[in-house]
């Protein structure tokens, strides 16, 4: 399919993201908040619910650059328990060497949860 039958069909050609500096300001002082009352573990699960709200404000454009459905990320933590487990006593016993690679899976399970909800 080339980029002029991708057009005509309404079919995504790019994503937009809505998420500014405000609520970037407003996340980073709640998770501050949060890692500071749970003594740090809050940061565990951090790269999850982070990546998780700038997932869910992108929207799907087509060629003629309307709006043509969101993303939505389905995570949720009490799924993926044993994910973040494994990676915590990964990065624990490799001394912080698996944090590298746990970066990269994290992206990995929140884009298996989100689908693209269509207006």
């Amino acid at each position: 399919m080339t980029f002029a039958d991708a057009a005509g069909s309404g079919r995504p050609i790019r994503f937009k993201c809505d998420f500014g500096v405000m609520e970037t300001i407003g996340q980073v002082l709640i998770w501050i908040l949060l890692t500071i009352v749970t003594l740090g573990l809050a940061l565990i699960v951090f790269p999850y619910y982070f990546n998780k709200v700038v997932l869910n404000r992108t929207e799907v454009i087509d060629a003629g650059g309307r709006a043509i459905g969101k993303l939505d990320c389905q995570f949720n933590l009490a799924s993926s328990i044993g994910h973040v487990i494994i990676w915590v006593l990964l990065i624990i016993v490799t001394l912080g060497i698996a944090a590298f690679f746990y970066a990269y899976r994290v992206l990995r399970v929140l884009l298996n949860d989100t689908r693209i909800i269509y207006y």
